[in-house]
């Protein structure tokens, strides 16, 4: 693998192998972190969303069955 300019930064190209190994799409979101030492990084999927969206599923709030959301209340707290 080599390191490429793309704009005012360094890009790598993920190898298909590697691509498809964990499932990436497009427009998914990546974090590059140091492994250990200087010199060895790795690549590891941001999955902040989707574990957050976990988290509140697991709340599991039990709202009254005539509750709706009201956006225009909710920003105006």
């Amino acid at each position: 693998m080599k390191v490429a300019k793309w704009g005012n930064s360094l890009a790598l190209r993920l190898p298909m192998a590697v691509v498809k190994e964990m499932g990436l799409e497009v427009g998914d979101d990546l974090n590059v972190v140091r492994i250990s030492g200087e010199k060895e990084i790795g690549v590891v999927r941001n999955d902040w969303r989707k574990q957050a969206i976990e988290r509140l599923r697991a709340l599991q709030i039990d709202f009254p069955e005539d509750y709706k959301f009201d956006r225009e209340e909710a920003n105006a707290r």
